[in-house]
């Protein structure tokens, strides 16, 4: 797939994108990151994901080195600068910028801020009408007095290692459990169960990231008098869920029909989840009209 990166501002195809080896980012990670989707070829709730950033950021004693003006300004200009025409995925990285192979942050004095441009991949249609299946993994979630999961950061491997075992049962997520064995949050995503018609997701004591769609749709739900509340969640609430299912930038809300060999509710995707994304959709056009 096609992409357009902004490197410290300069902009170049996919192919010839570079960043330096030495890089902290590179070496060890240490960095922090946003996913963000247009809708109208603008992007979405960024005000939003900038503060998510700076708080991520903050936790690791990073500093952007643009303000918010500056960094939307490079979005729309690397937007601008691809072929592709469509809704775009934006991926934000800001690293420590090049230093000495030390674990000392002050061999790195200018932070690196990439901006990756590519088209939004569509989540296909069939998973709205039949739902997905997500593996229940034994990877369990950093524990918060480790890498705390509220700092979004560019070392994923506690996630990547979920989303393989998810891949290696051939399911579409990966939904981990936190160090006292609750119910956490996918690999990638949000999730939650809806009960008796209240949608629930884990409350963010639980050691998760505090995504921009998961809060979003709490203002959705509002909005059309659907409750949506926090909950702790264990292994046994999956049995009395009447639906499931997760949510993210890029995929908006996406149902849950199976989790491991456990079937939710009746098997399909529910009247709640299908409303939620219904009003998502509709209401994040409206925010992000043109005109």
């Amino acid at each position: 797939m096609s992409a357009t990166v902004n490197v410290n501002g300069t902009i170049t195809d996919g192919a010839t994108a570079s960043i330096s080896v030495f890089d902290r980012g590179f070496l060890f990670g240490e960095g922090v990151y946003e996913t963000i989707r247009t809708y109208n070829r603008l992007p979405f709730l960024f005000d939003r994901h900038m503060d998510r950033l700076r708080r991520s950021a903050a936790r690791i004693d990073l500093a952007c080195p643009l303000d918010d003006a500056g960094v939307h300004t490079r979005i729309i200009e690397t937007i601008a600068a691809g072929a592709a025409e469509g809704e775009a995925y934006v991926r934000l990285l800001l690293t420590r910028g090049v230093g000495d192979i030390s674990y000392d942050p002050k061999t790195a004095t200018t932070p690196s801020l990439v901006i990756i441009v590519k088209p939004l991949p569509e989540v296909p249609a069939e998973f709205q009408a039949t739902g997905v299946a997500v593996s229940l993994v034994s990877v369990v979630r950093n524990h918060p007095d480790s890498v705390h999961p509220a700092i979004k950061s560019n070392n994923l491997l506690n996630n990547a290692l979920a989303m393989q075992q998810a891949l290696q049962e051939g399911t579409y997520e990966a939904l981990m459990r936190n160090y006292q064995g609750d119910l956490v949050e996918c690999s990638q995503s949000n999730f939650f169960i809806v009960r008796d018609g209240t949608a629930l997701t884990p409350p963010l004591d639980a050691g998760l990231l505090e995504g921009i769609t998961r809060n979003f749709v709490f203002e959705v739900g509002a909005a059309i008098d659907v409750p949506v509340a926090e909950a702790v969640l264990q292994d046994g609430d999956l049995a009395t869920a009447d639906e499931a299912f997760l949510t993210s930038t890029t995929r908006e809300i996406v149902p849950i029909v199976k989790v491991g060999a456990r079937t939710i509710g009746a098997g399909q995707p529910g009247p709640v989840t299908l409303t939620l994304l219904a009003e998502l959709r509709r209401t994040a056009a409206a925010l992000n009209r043109t005109t």
